[in-house]
């Protein structure tokens, strides 16, 4: 059986990589098709392709939410040091810029400071920083795609639930059809017997007959029973769920007011309601299902 998924899910990761600490997350929540976004920072924009197929890999259907950013810290509680190196370079280029262009305006301290490699905490390089989301996006995917599941799993469990108490109701609809038969037969008969002298068996045969035609059911319960064998067969099978429940949840709602249109016992009606109750509650949990 393949694994049910829900559409909600969520998971986070943090990576030390030593001058900076390298942050992910993804999530997850309800959506017709498979919608996925991305919020990285610089260092990580170049991924959002080798991401995106990840994901599209293990996630059907939602709207997905990628972020990623990198927060540079420094290696200790002393004072941070400029990496000199950097500096002298820099300081070649303004004298070589300067020489071919006098009138340029020399680089500020505050620039300096700026540009990129300049301070120690600014070390780690890209492609090492690259190297490493993909390795912790691969085990927060994994992590992310297990609460899908566990969250399906239980999503999958309350539907069974219902479609049991739906198939009490409707087994217990059965019998109550030809109990409202002879109920009203016999109301016929008193009064065509109090009306006519010489009583018509056969008119009170046609009278019943046109009655239980109005009122028969038994198409209808075996549609609500076909559909929640599907239901079941459907939950059996797993995988991609949704989308097929969600159908059938329109199929059994239209039986159901059928079978409260036809009521003409307050028993069957008091059925058709609980029906129509159980199959609004399943709706709402199959809105959440890849």
């Amino acid at each position: 059986m393949t694994t049910i998924h829900s559409m909600t899910g969520f998971a986070a990761a943090n990576l030390d990589l030593g001058h900076a600490v390298l942050s992910m997350e993804i999530k997850s929540v309800n959506s017709r098709f498979l919608d996925i976004g991305f919020r990285l920072g610089d260092d990580l924009r170049a991924l959002e392709m080798p991401l995106r197929e990840r994901i599209t890999a293990r996630v059907g259907r939602g709207k997905v939410e990628c972020r990623g950013y990198v927060q540079s810290q420094s290696s200790g509680g002393g004072e941070r040091v400029p990496n000199a190196e950097q500096i002298a370079a820099l300081g070649r280029l303004d004298t070589l810029v300067r020489a071919s262009m006098p009138n340029a305006v020399p680089l500020s301290v505050a620039e300096v400071l700026r540009w990129p490699g300049v301070m120690a905490d600014e070390t780690v390089p890209v492609e090492e920083i690259q190297t490493a989301a993909l390795g912790l996006f691969n085990n927060m995917m994994e992590e992310f795609v297990a609460s899908r599941a566990r969250e399906g799993q239980k999503l999958a469990d309350v539907l069974r639930e219902c479609a049991r108490r739906m198939r009490e109701q409707v087994a217990a609809a059965g019998p109550l059809v030809p109990l409202a038969i002879a109920a009203y037969q016999d109301r016929l008969a008193a009064k065509l017997r109090e009306a006519v002298a010489n009583l018509d068996e056969d008119r009170i045969r046609q009278e019943v007959g046109v009655f239980a035609a109005k009122i028969d059911v038994a198409e209808e319960i075996a549609r609500l029973v076909t559909h929640l064998d599907e239901v079941d067969r459907v939950l059996g099978k797993g995988g991609l769920t949704g989308k097929r429940l969600d159908f059938l949840m329109q199929e059994l709602g239209r039986e159901a007011n059928t079978l409260a249109s036809k009521s003409v016992s307050a028993e069957v009606t008091a059925i058709a309601l609980e029906l129509k109750l159980l199959i609004e509650q399943m709706r709402e949990q199959v809105q959440n299902l890849e």
